[in-house]
């Protein structure tokens, strides 16, 4: 789990001292804890940040980078495009109840400030892909490289990790959807 706020870490904390049957892994920064971020509602295990009406793009926000998630809703729904926000509190094992959202949505934007290789994005693009949802899946994350020293919300931006960006690539791509679904039915 990469708990969003210090409730979540309270609550991550009291669910990782009861499980028993593997080893439990809470992923926190160093850093003061970002401002509180409640769920607006429940979809099963998933807390929903964020929803629009005719939601069309599923925003995955993981960790510290659920209000950037949060951001990026906003700025797609401000383009006519509909969106719901989530954090799924724990990465894995990927729940049933993100997999059914990832199947009622055009296309999936994940945000994580983890390595993409093995990182939430990726486990549930797999773990779509495993039960026959064709939904796209597009992951933010770390690259796999060495990064430069530099503050966080430097590197953040240098990799593209920000709600501009991560937004305007979402909106680009359901454009470019919409124009070949135009084309090709002429």
């Amino acid at each position: 789990a990469a708990p969003r706020d210090e409730q979540r870490l309270v609550e991550a904390l009291r669910t990782a001292v009861t499980i028993d049957d593997g080893p439990t892994v809470l992923r926190y920064s160093k850093e003061q804890l970002p401002e509180p971020l409640p769920a607006l509602a429940q979809s099963g295990s998933v807390d929903v940040l964020f929803a629009s009406r005719r939601p069309r793009v599923l925003v995955v926000g993981y960790g510290q980078l659920a209000p950037v998630a949060v951001s990026v809703g906003e700025r797609l729904d401000q383009q006519g495009i509909g969106a719901t926000v989530v954090d799924p509190v724990w990465a894995l094992p990927v729940s049933t109840d993100l997999l059914s959202l990832v199947a009622a949505h055009e296309l999936v934007v994940t945000i994580e400030d983890n390595g993409l290789a093995g990182g939430l994005g990726s486990r549930l693009s797999q773990a779509a892909r495993a039960a026959d949802i064709d939904t796209r899946v597009r992951e933010f994350g770390i690259p796999q490289d060495f990064l430069p020293q530099g503050r966080r919300d430097q590197l953040l931006e240098e990799l593209g990790l920000t709600a501009q960006r991560i937004a305007r690539f979402a909106t680009e791509l359901v454009a470019a959807d919409e124009s070949t679904i135009i084309t090709s039915s002429r």
